[in-house]
């Protein structure tokens, strides 16, 4: 059985493409067709993409030149990061119109914690319906919803009947719920994670709960922890609208070792690309440069520099952890590079860590 937990009533808002969907509301042009909101350029990095545009594979932190290929008749759109921060703001302001306990993810989503409401409104579900019916009529977006006791499943449930739909997760449902849920749908769980669960024979929750803790720790680490939890729906983690985010980075794990340096400094200038698209998408920049190295014996090694001043040129962030791996020239050949910027600007909206998994083993924690 799920062991008891405290019963609240949180609800996860998450808009539905929503760089892509401002986009197509402000012209009609793009309505209906498939877009990508970011550079078209060789270097270029999509920062989200329409509807349209997924049908064809293309999906957020894609190379460009890797979308245009899925998606011929892609249309790219400049990014405008100060009108989808007007709309945020907006749509925050929504939310605290029932409580205060918002803790924002992105410019594009958030937890509420609706417990205790300044409406007096006993359902969550109902709460979530007024909160996505008041979004469309004074931004003329969609968002989905996910409603549930805790935050995981919240996460879970916004995710089921996307794009502008809802799920409920009730206490007495979570059970039978998680045990028919595939793995890949576990928040927490990437595609390379979920691909050496399905090896071990772990398809759906109903498998990861036969796997005992110790066994889960030796098998994935320090995060079977979280997964012993999750598949058990035990989620105490509180809406916390004070947390803040510490750093951006994203990593990749290379099919093939790499030895040759400008092999390497290829994939960090992409690697590159992806970081900054997203320092962009946030309107938040960063004084450290860490320089992630896995070599092949699969240690772990770090490389930094920082500066007097915010990061926000992208070549300076690409020539710097260059600079880093031509200084640890000793640690290759390597299966993983990463860069991380770290020491970040305090005064924008919080969130948690963000990081980008390229079919690396490592994955992001909620």
């Amino acid at each position: 059985m799920i062991a008891a937990a405290p019963i609240r009533k949180i609800i996860h808002i998450d808009m539905d493409a929503f760089y892509a969907s401002v986009e197509q509301r402000d012209n009609p042009d793009l309505r209906g067709k498939p877009i990508a909101v970011g550079s078209g350029n060789k270097r270029g990095v999509v920062a989200a993409a329409s509807y349209e545009a997924r049908t064809y594979g293309v999906r957020s932190a894609m190379a460009s030149i890797t979308a245009q290929r899925l998606c011929p008749e892609l249309i790219f759109v400049k990014a405008r990061f100060e009108v989808y921060k007007e709309v945020s703001q907006q749509i925050r302001a929504i939310f605290e119109e029932y409580t205060d306990l918002v803790e924002p993810l992105s410019l594009d989503e958030a937890y509420l914690d609706v417990t205790e409401n300044k409406m007096g409104i006993p359902s969550a579900m109902r709460i979530a319906m007024e909160i996505r019916k008041k979004i469309r009529e004074r931004t003329g977006l969609t968002a989905s919803a996910g409603v549930s006791f805790n935050k995981f499943l919240a996460k879970v449930a916004s995710d089921i009947n996307k794009p502008n739909g809802m799920k409920v997760i009730l206490p007495e449902e979570a059970e039978a719920f998680l045990d028919q849920l595939p793995v890949h749908k576990f928040h927490g769980v990437g595609k390379v994670t979920a691909a050496r669960m399905r090896d071990k024979g772990i398809h759906t929750g109903a498998d990861l709960k036969k796997w005992a803790l110790p066994d889960l720790l030796r098998e994935f680490g320090k995060v079977g922890d979280y997964y012993y939890h999750i598949v058990r729906a035990e989620d105490n983690r509180a809406v916390n609208p004070h947390r803040i985010r510490k750093s951006v980075g994203a990593e990749r794990t290379f099919l093939e070792d790499l030895d040759d340096p400008e092999e390497m400094k290829a994939k960090l200038d992409y690697i590159a690309g992806v970081v900054f698209e997203y320092l962009q998408k946030k309107d938040r920049y960063g004084r450290t440069v860490t320089l992630k190295i896995k070599t092949t014996d699969f240690q772990s090694h770090t490389r930094s520099k920082t500066f007097g001043h915010d990061l926000r040129d992208r070549e300076l962030i690409y020539r710097t952890a260059c600079e880093l791996l031509e200084g640890a020239s000793e640690l290759r050949p390597v299966r993983l590079l990463g860069i991380t910027i770290s020491n970040l600007e305090d005064d924008t909206p919080p969130g948690g860590q963000l990081e980008f998994d390229f079919g690396s083993s490592s994955h992001t924690m909620p």
